[in-house]
């Protein structure tokens, strides 16, 4: 229940993206939704292989390359998901940072 729960205000996160980012739009609830499922499954599957491969410039940059991390992976989840889309790798990095700071809070309950 917890994790559905965790999904379903990530949508409501990734809805509320393009009021503040204009470079990003989602055409409606359910296609938010399916790009919350699909950013859990690549945040599950795909982020910590892609966090070991990076793993030398995330030490150089103290962990900032992370932020990167999260604007790509929300890039490629808005290549994958239709009515889901970004415009700019700088609103993928805004769209990421806004995200993760939703996860965060999330998980702290």
């Amino acid at each position: 229940m917890k994790t559905v729960l965790k999904v379903v205000i990530v949508a409501l996160a990734i809805m509320g993206l393009p009021r503040f980012i204009p470079d990003i739009s989602v055409d409606s609830f359910w296609y938010a939704l399916l790009a919350a499922l699909v950013l859990g499954l690549v945040n599950l599957l795909i982020k910590p292989l892609v966090k070991l491969v990076t793993l030398p410039i995330n030490l150089l940059t103290l962990g900032l390359f992370g932020l990167v991390i999260n604007a790509g992976l929300l890039w490629l989840v808005a290549g994958f998901v239709p009515g889901f889309d970004i415009g700019t790798f700088l609103a993928a990095f805004l769209g990421g940072l806004a995200v993760a700071a939703v996860n965060w809070i999330v998980s702290k309950f």
